[in-house]
């Protein structure tokens, strides 16, 4: 990579960097595993790549023994990491590097090696040979192989990532690729000759947080170009942009940053402020600084799932505001709280813009105003229960990986290349480019820009279009949420009307029961009073009357303390009528069957 004066990028050496103070450990932190017999504990020469004299012009460096672990300062302190190795095959271009510790499961690891003697850390960071501009060998998708000059990629089925070894955190850089395999063409030397689709390529710059095993562009860690329609691409969203590429084209990719902000001293919590949390392993013989990879925010996850809902393609600006939805569409609240967390704004590097060329053919600005890199500054209440987890830990327990909120050095834009279907490129990062790029590049990317804005007319520029219509989309969204808090209100009121109007109604039905008799009960009872009975009726056995309603029809069962004792002749009671209740009262008291029994008493 070099910068728009063609001056080659020297990648520095990590050895000359200061140890990190995030690293404060006794010593390293090794997985537990069994072994056999003890190593031995006298060491051996230093079998860097860089050591020539002590490998004795041997590849075979991978079978060194080590000293054991309680001799861990005797160990052979390494400028230049011993891995990856390659296999001296003259069929085999593409290799995979499996010895390496490849980031995944979102942790991040970087070679290192012995610290010099006296210095207060166990390990400092060193190289991987070669030593200059290349792909990571450890920060790329395990599916893409690489050849031993880390420049050369092979991709397999499906999109695969890969990030250089360098990220671009200002100034003014440019480098090429060439297209071997690329645009549709399916490869002759492919192992799957079933594939429906042939080798595609999408290029661009992405931040940390971009995943690896997707293509450059899928969310908003990532600006691409691709090859099969020439769109640019930005969370998901393809857009018309440029000319199509294919194999045998040189894409020139140039990216532009503002000077890099200074933290502020004042204030502790600036993410700008250096700083890094990470701890030295073991893996296979080599050690590795071992972090956890910076995680996506909420902020730019929101951003992704508004993505699918908006029309516009372009570098879009922070929106507090989730995915596009019907008020029919919205699920009922639980409960009262806020439904939406808070988002924070999203800061962009103003100034900032991408653009790419086709054999050396500029296809004008691509993205303005990029999302800064610099992680997102905490809140109040996260800083708090930091606190809060760092109190409850235990003293003296293994050291546990941290969330880094700072900038650990590592930060910024990284070029990023995406293969499909076994798509194969090569890495040019100059100075000797294929297609130099002009001596100004800014002021040609101007006169473009300057050229585009008479044929848009009145209209606006698609920056301004896609902030404009988020901003509406945002109100639109809230006042959508507001409706839908004022139906639920309307809701609960009714349902708590109805819940008070029934109360209301049992309420009534108890008093109904112990008011005093209306006139019109006083008068049934009289007309029944009046009616003919014989005078021999003997009512001393009637029970008592109770508190029940005016006319009481009450069930009586054969042997309950409610049931009344027949008086002497009560079946010859007048009219006959007592012959026939008289007879049905015996019956259903023998059969057990209940009876109803109107108690003159009761009624009076």
């Amino acid at each position: 990579m070099a910068t728009t004066s063609s001056t080659s990028l020297s990648v520095p050496n990590e050895s000359s960097r200061q140890s990190t103070p995030g690293a404060t450990a006794n010593g390293l932190h090794y997985p537990p595993r069994k072994r056999r017999n003890a190593a031995s504990t006298v060491p051996e020469a230093s079998p860097a790549p860089s050591d020539s004299a002590n490998t004795g012009g041997t590849t075979a460096t991978a079978n060194v023994t080590l000293p054991a672990r309680h001799d861990f300062f005797s160990r052979p302190r390494l400028t230049i990491s011993r891995f990856p190795t390659f296999q001296d095959s003259p069929n085999v271009t593409y290799h995979t590097t499996e010895q390496l510790a490849m980031n995944r499961l979102g942790f991040r690891y970087m070679p290192a090696g012995v610290a010099p003697a006296g210095s207060a850390l166990p390990c400092r960071t060193i190289e991987s040979g070669p030593a200059k501009f290349r792909v990571s060998w450890e920060d790329r998708s395990t599916f893409i192989k690489v050849t031993p000059d880390g420049l050369g990629l092979l991709g397999e089925r499906g999109f695969r990532s890969a990030r250089c070894n360098a990220p671009i955190r200002e100034g003014a850089w440019y480098m090429e690729v060439r297209i071997e395999c690329g645009g549709g063409e399916r490869p002759p030397d492919a192992p799957d000759v079933n594939m429906r689709e042939g080798s595609h390529v999408r290029l661009g710059w992405a931040r940390r947080e971009a995943p690896l095993n997707g293509p450059v562009g899928l969310d908003g860690y990532s600006y691409g170009y691709r090859d099969k329609t020439g769109d640019k691409v930005h969370v998901s969203r393809p857009r018309g942009y440029g000319r199509t590429f294919r194999s045998g084209d040189v894409i020139g990719m140039y990216i532009f940053l503002p000077p890099r902000r200074k933290p502020d001293p004042a204030d502790p919590h600036d993410p700008a402020h250096l700083k890094r949390e990470r701890i030295p392993i073991e893996f296979k013989g080599q050690e590795y600084f071992e972090s956890l990879e910076y995680a996506q925010s909420k902020e730019m996850i929101a951003l992704m799932e508004y993505s699918h809902k908006a029309a516009s393609t372009a570098s879009l600006p922070s929106v507090p505001g989730k995915k596009s939805v019907n008020a029919k569409s919205l699920p009922e609240r639980k409960g009262s709280g806020p439904e939406t967390p808070v988002l924070r704004p999203l800061p962009q590097l103003r100034g900032s813009h991408i653009a790419f060329f086709v054999n050396g053919e500029c296809q004008k600005i691509a993205f303005n105003d990029l999302f800064d890199y610099l992680p997102l500054r905490r809140t109040s209440a996260s800083r708090k229960d930091k606190e809060n987890t760092k109190k409850r830990a235990r003293e003296g327990a293994p050291r546990e990986h941290k969330e880094n909120p700072y900038d650990d050095g590592t930060l910024g834009y990284y070029p990023f290349i995406s293969l499909f279907n076994y798509a194969r490129v090569r890495i040019n990062p100059g100075p000797d480019f294929e297609f130099p790029p002009p001596p100004d590049i800014e002021a040609l990317l101007r006169k473009e820009d300057e050229d585009i804005k008479p044929s848009l007319g009145s209209r606006c520029t698609e920056e301004e279009e896609a902030k404009a219509e988020m901003v509406s989309n945002a109100e639109r969204l809230k006042a959508e949420a507001a409706k839908q808090a004022q139906k639920e209100r309307r809701k609960r009121q009714t349902e708590a009307k109805k819940r008070a109007k029934e109360a209301e109604t049992r309420q009534a039905s108890v008093r109904a029961v112990s008011i005093p008799r209306t006139s019109i009960e006083q008068e049934a009872v009289a007309d029944f009073a009046r009616m003919q009975l014989p005078e021999d009726v003997e009512m001393a056995h009637s029970p008592a009357p109770t508190a029940t309603p005016s006319i009481d029809y009450r069930a009586h069962y054969a042997g309950s303390e409610y049931e009344s004792e027949q008086a002497d002749g009560e079946g010859e009671a007048g009219d006959g009528y007592g012959g026939q209740y008289g007879d049905a009262e015996a019956e259903n008291r023998s059969d057990g069957v209940p009876s109803i029994d109107l108690e003159l008493e009761e009624l009076l």
